[in-house]
């Protein structure tokens, strides 16, 4: 594998310029050389770098430099809320385990992977709440289902207690 020194991206063998920064890729020679694993900001960060953590992986997350992080920290001196957008590197020797721990915690998507299941039918929510459907209720419906509702919290009170009698009955009749 050969990498890039400036963006430390890793990169096939046959290549021999970086498709990120156009600089010239190297060969890794060193099994501790950091290499770029993910970009990742705010709880994602803190949950790859756990996730990390667990699978005993050294990461090191610098501050990726780029416009959106340039008034970032006035914005976390303000909210106390971390905004930066960082890179996250890892060791040579442990990036395919790193790259597999990141697959199964979603942090990466592999390419042609689907998030959602194909058997699960989604139907688009057409912005009706519960409660504007209950609106839209003539109002002798309305009065129709309160009044079933009321009847049956009523039957299942009168069969808690209905049940609870019969046990009590049991139970004396056993012991008594």
């Amino acid at each position: 594998m050969k990498y890039c020194s400036k963006c430390k991206r890793l990169h096939n063998d046959e290549e021999t310029v970086c498709k990120n920064c156009k600089a010239q890729l190297k060969t890794i020679t060193d099994e501790n050389t950091p290499v770029y694993l993910l970009t990742a900001s705010g709880f994602e960060l803190q949950r790859v770098k756990a996730a990390l953590e667990d699978s005993t992986v050294p990461c090191d997350a610098t501050i990726k430099k780029c416009m959106e992080n340039k008034y970032s920290k006035s914005i976390k001196a303000y909210t106390g809320y971390d905004d930066l957008t960082y890179d996250v590197y890892v060791p040579y020797s442990a990036y395919e385990k790193a790259f597999d721990t990141c697959v199964g915690i979603g942090a990466i998507k592999l390419e042609g992977e689907e998030i959602l299941d194909d058997e699960v039918e989604y139907k688009e929510n057409d912005g009706e709440t519960l409660d504007e459907q209950f609106e839209k209720m003539t109002g002798a419906k309305r009065t129709t289902v309160r009044i079933v509702s009321a009847l049956l919290l009523l039957l299942i009170v009168a069969g808690v207690v209905f049940g609870t009698d019969a046990i009590m009955n049991f139970i004396k009749e056993f012991f008594g």
